[in-house]
């Protein structure tokens, strides 16, 4: 920009900020005039107009239908869209045959002979509320969710920086543990060395000694012969005796042997695999992994069926008609759902009221018994004792989809819990620590289900979480709670269930809601719609959730997914 337009732009900003006319305590001043204050507006041209300055403007371009009105009644009139095939046209009316909007010239034209056509204003609401259903979906669904993919893109960027921090950190140490090792064998075998040395040092000198002594034993015999030899005393000459012989056989020869340091081949590939190598790390790209985040979904209740318990605890589904319920009574009741009416009843074994109860893929009812350490299986309506335990006690219980049974124990001290996969009486599996060594769950853990991705899940009351392991044993992650709550209580969770999506779903009891979180542990929403005191849940094929309400001894049929 030229100087001089750059100075004049300033002085124009400098007249306007100080012009009391373009303060923003002043009145609207009309567009054209800009002195007069407004009183009308064009929503045809969208601009604010003084009385004086109507008449000019509605002079200024014939071509267009001015819809002048009051300024307090501006955006009143309709703004048609101006049509695409003639320029100087709007469109008031919408071909349903061609769904486009349409002016009077065009209506008039052979393009759209026989067609259809209402009015824009017919079809007005229709549009806004697609656009208003469409808005609401972008704002309360859509974007949250790409705000809670971004934070968990951040976070597994955090949870990575840790990660590798801990494995340049294990590398590290493990150098280092490699380097002592190798600093002691190198101590080790210089001093093998240093000893070595020694023995044939000694060994050699205790030669040399003796060689020594019989170097002076023959320096003192020549002695001798020489002053005899130089002497006139003929006595001296005879009395020297020989004893060259005993010199002639020399001593042995001693020659040391140096050992020889044979170092191993070092080649970087076989040292790498010594030492130990990295996994490959990896991006992939799972279109499944991410779950949209609904608004909440009016949940409405619809059956609700009485037990007759004194406290209602458990209800697992059999079918999509019939429910299994038990509470604090040693009777566990068949349902109807829609009739609502007792279908069968089963005592257990023992008398005890059962812990937890389950149904298998054949339709078989299981229980678990914590007072008699065993878990049971109802055939034919006959009990058959599956697992009995020794030093440990069954909580929760649940049947997988590969026909496993997941029990959760307490052991006789109550110190200790772990979950343990069965097939039969046989055990296969035993989850009880991470990777650290840290028990997973606490000694006050209820129930237990199986997530459509096989993870196994797990509600701990007494660490107030959810703990998610995946079908290994290896912790996925905790789910402690979404604040605020419906009571603003501690989370308590008890029961557990999942559902079709791999939503999973837990009852918590202090705030008498439901939470349900995705397969990652993301909370989604509650389900809070008068429950009192739940406990038990399941859900059937038709995203339906049971309810077992424990002071109420009623279950809730919940419809509660769209």
């Amino acid at each position: 920009m030229g100087g001089r337009h750059y100075c004049l732009l300033k002085i124009r900003q400098n007249h306007l900020t100080m012009d009391p006319r373009y303060c923003a305590q002043d009145v609207l001043r009309c567009d054209l005039c800009e002195t007069e204050v407004v009183q009308m507006h064009c929503d045809t041209c969208l601009v604010n107009l003084c009385t004086a300055c109507v008449g000019k403007h509605m002079v200024s371009d014939q071509s267009k239908k001015h819809e002048v009105v009051p300024f307090k009644l501006r955006k009143s009139t309709p703004l048609y869209p101006g049509c695409t095939t003639h320029s100087k046209k709007r469109c008031e009316m919408y071909c349903k045959q061609c769904d486009i909007p349409v002016c009077n010239t065009c209506i008039a034209s052979h393009q759209h002979l026989g067609h259809k056509f209402i009015t824009l204003l017919q079809i007005l609401d229709e549009k806004k509320n697609k656009i208003s259903k469409e808005h609401t979906e972008l704002k309360e669904t859509i974007y949250p969710t790409y705000q809670d993919i971004a934070s968990d893109v951040q976070n597994r960027m955090s949870q990575l920086e840790m990660e590798y921090g801990d494995l340049s950190t294990t590398i590290t140490k493990y150098g280092e543990d490699w380097h002592r090792e190798i600093d002691k064998l190198v101590k080790k075998l210089k001093a093998e060395v240093d000893e070595m040395k020694n023995t044939q040092i000694q060994t050699l000198q205790k030669h040399l000694d003796e060689i020594n002594k019989t170097m002076s034993d023959i320096k003192d015999e020549i002695d001798a012969v020489e002053i005899a030899i130089n002497s006139n005393d003929l006595s001296k000459l005879f009395g020297v005796k020989f004893s060259v012989d005993r010199y002639k056989t020399l001593p042995q020869k001693i020659v040391p042997s140096t050992p020889k340091f044979m170092p191993g081949k070092i080649q970087a590939k076989d040292f790498q695999e010594k030492f130990g190598a990295l996994t490959f790390s990896s991006l992939t790209s799972d279109e499944q992994s991410y779950s949209m985040k609904f608004s909440q979904p009016e949940p409405e209740t619809v059956t609700t069926i009485d037990t007759g318990y004194g406290f209602l605890f458990n209800v697992v589904c059999l079918s999509d008609e019939e429910i299994w319920t038990s509470g604090y009574d040693s009777t566990m009741k068949l349902y109807s759902i829609n009739q609502g009416s007792l279908l069968k009843s089963i005592t257990t074994k023992s008398g005890n009221e059962p812990e937890d109860i389950a149904v298998t893929k054949s339709g078989d009812l299981v229980y678990s018994d914590y007072n008699d350490r065993t878990v049971n299986i109802v055939k034919s309506e006959k009990i058959e004792e599956v697992i009995r335990l020794q030093n440990w006690r069954p909580r929760g219980v649940c049947s997988t989809s590969s026909g496993d049974l997941l029990v959760i124990m307490y052991s006789d001290e109550y110190n200790q819990t772990k979950v343990v996969r069965y097939s039969g009486s046989t055990e296969k599996q035993t989850i009880q620590f991470d990777d650290k060594g840290k028990s997973l769950y606490s000694s006050d853990n209820r129930y237990i289900t199986e997530n459509r991705n096989l993870d196994i899940c797990v509600s701990d009351s007494g660490a107030k979480a959810v703990v998610v392991v995946n079908q290994a044993g290896k912790l996925r992650f905790r789910y402690t709670r979404h604040t605020p709550a419906p009571k603003n209580q501690p989370f308590f969770p008890l029961g557990i269930t999942t559902d079709s999506q791999s939503h999973i779903l837990t009852a918590d009891c202090d705030n008498d809601c439901v939470h349900i979180i995705d397969q990652d542990g993301q909370f989604l929403h509650y389900i809070d719609c008068g429950l009192s005191n739940p406990w038990g849940l399941c859900t059937d094929t038709n995203e339906n959730l049971f309810v077992a309400l424990n002071r109420n001894k009623q279950v809730k049929k919940i419809k509660y997914l769209k």
